[in-house]
């Protein structure tokens, strides 16, 4: 138990690790997010590719396979407070890690034939990487945190009810949680989604030092 603790405490943080890597590398770096042109957006992607498949790496693979193992050690954590909300918690999480785990994979399977195809026809390899991006986009919640933001609510709710995690940081995880949900509004989704990664860094970094530091079964 104390092990399984550890490790998610360790991938909480990688997590946060991994957002804050993926965020600045694509809104800052690349500023990619404020290309609406799908042919800069393709040039960008020729010249700069091991970046992109890097950054997909990290920012869903590995980041799913994280997500993985801090699920299963919070279900470890609390479910004997919780057991049916962590079953739920636990079982969207893993949904969760799949689906940005299968985000991530499909974007980077789509950079090289999109590269070889631009070689030959730039306006045909930039309309096909909006239909990749387009799937990548689905799958990695671009248009809305939901999964994140139900996992996250229901793990702070448990918590508030098993007592396993400071109460500060449960109602952190309620707002962090609430704002996914809210992502899904039409009209509020990039800005929500923003709050939502910046502030649940913060959740993973918390929730990531508390795992390291405390013992299980026992408030933090």
């Amino acid at each position: 138990m104390k092990a399984l603790q550890k490790s998610g405490g360790s991938a909480a943080l990688l997590m946060a690790v991994a957002y804050l890597i993926g965020m600045v590398t694509f809104f800052v770096v690349l500023d990619y997010a404020n290309m609406t042109d799908p042919a800069l957006k393709v040039a960008m992607l020729v010249e700069k590719q091991l970046v992109f498949t890097a950054t997909n790496l990290l920012m869903y693979v590995f980041f799913g396979v994280f997500l993985v193992v801090l699920s299963l050690a919070l279900y470890d954590r609390l479910q004997s407070g919780a057991r049916a909300t962590m079953q739920v918690a636990t079982a969207l999480g893993i949904i969760w890690a799949g689906s940005l785990i299968a985000s991530g994979m499909v974007a980077n399977a789509g950079i090289a034939p999109t590269v070889a195809l631009y070689a030959q026809d730039p306006a045909q390899a930039a309309l096909t990487w909006l239909g990749i991006e387009s799937v990548a986009n689905g799958l990695g919640n671009a248009n809305g945190e939901i999964l994140g933001g139900v996992w996250t609510l229901l793990v702070s709710l448990a918590a508030l009810r098993a007592g396993g995690l400071p109460r500060a940081l449960n109602y952190v995880g309620l707002l962090v949680g609430a704002t996914g949900i809210i992502s899904l509004i039409p009209g509020l989704t990039d800005v929500m989604i923003g709050i939502f990664a910046l502030s649940q860094v913060v959740w993973f970094v918390w929730l990531g030092i508390v795992l390291l530091r405390s013992n299980p079964g026992k408030p933090a």
